[in-house]
């Protein structure tokens, strides 16, 4: 199976030489545990490599990614005014149509969180590369059986497409929706954010729960987030 570069020096040899390639990969981490890096991480390379590509954001807005992928070693800006990056306003939008709703008087805006399936009609059919950055909003009010039917829909729709695409969930959405999306998705990392007993000092690690084809060591590795992006400290 072809592989894709994931932009961090060290995880493409931890996963056999890369993400495969049109296949879906979930991150799953806390605030603050680097899950976000981890995906702009990719989107850069994918970039650098003259591949198409696209942010499906749901919390940020496109100014506010680029500084903070700037502030990591990785310009997405000149990609983005040239095209070969498009950043997907859908926070924007959410925002926007939750306005005019309490203008309104309405109150309900559970329908903003619930379409996940439907971000398969906002990429261009030219994108090789995406990174959906968080799922997580749209699970507020959804069971798990939705979640899970909706889930599988999207994946499906992207390795028909030959997308890879990275794909971000909080914890606490993950949690909510009973795991299901690691069943769903090819492969998993988590991030995440621990005191080390010996030292008593917070220490970020990456674990790749999952790759499949794949062997890979469960052992957790220590990074951190530099002016240089992602760097692993032990392998």
């Amino acid at each position: 199976m072809e592989r894709i570069h994931t932009g961090i020096t060290g995880l493409d040899e931890m996963i056999g030489g890369g993400y495969p390639k049109g296949r879906t990969i979930l991150i799953i981490g806390t605030t603050g545990s680097g899950k976000t890096i981890v995906g702009l991480s990719f989107i850069h390379k994918a970039c650098m490599e003259g591949r198409k590509s696209l942010i499906i954001a749901s919390e940020e807005l496109p100014g506010d990614i680029i500084a903070q992928s700037g502030s990591v070693g990785m310009d997405l800006e000149g990609f983005y005014k040239s095209g070969l990056l498009a950043i997907d306003k859908v926070y924007e939008e959410r925002t926007v149509f939750a306005r005019e709703l309490l203008s309104y008087g309405k109150t309900d805006t559970d329908k903003l969180q619930s379409n996940i399936v439907g971000l398969l009609e906002r990429i261009p059919p030219d994108v090789e590369s995406v990174l959906i950055d968080n799922i997580g909003v749209f699970t507020l009010n959804m069971s798990a059986n939705e979640f899970r039917a909706q889930i599988d829909s999207l994946v499906a729709g992207l390795t028909k497409r030959n997308i890879t695409t990275i794909l971000i969930i909080d914890l606490s959405a993950d949690n909510r929706t009973e795991n299901i999306a690691s069943y769903s998705v090819y492969g998993v990392l988590r991030p995440s954010i621990k005191d080390n007993p010996f030292t008593g000092a917070r220490e970020r690690l990456l674990e790749v729960l999952k790759i499949r084809n794949t062997k890979i060591s469960l052992s957790p590795i220590r990074f951190e987030i530099t002016s240089k992006g992602i760097e692993f400290l032990n392998k």
